[in-house]
């Protein structure tokens, strides 16, 4: 039983798009490593980019500092 966790910064991804990745990655594990989608778990959390860091700062700092 294939399980799946997407963690995508918290900012505004459709539901639509969301539905998107949970079939992209379910079909990808099916052609790919003949899994069973009926068993397949894909969860996708949503992070708050005060709470997402990359390399030492949190995504909030960086992209204020890049604009």
């Amino acid at each position: 039983m294939p399980f799946v966790n997407i963690k995508i910064t918290k900012e505004g991804a459709t539901a639509e798009q969301k539905a998107a990745l949970i079939e992209g990655v379910t079909g990808l594990l099916r052609d790919v490593l003949g899994k069973n989608p009926a068993t397949t778990v894909v969860i996708i959390e949503e992070v708050d980019t005060d709470n997402w860091g990359i390399g030492g700062e949190s995504v909030t700092r960086r992209r204020a500092r890049e604009s």
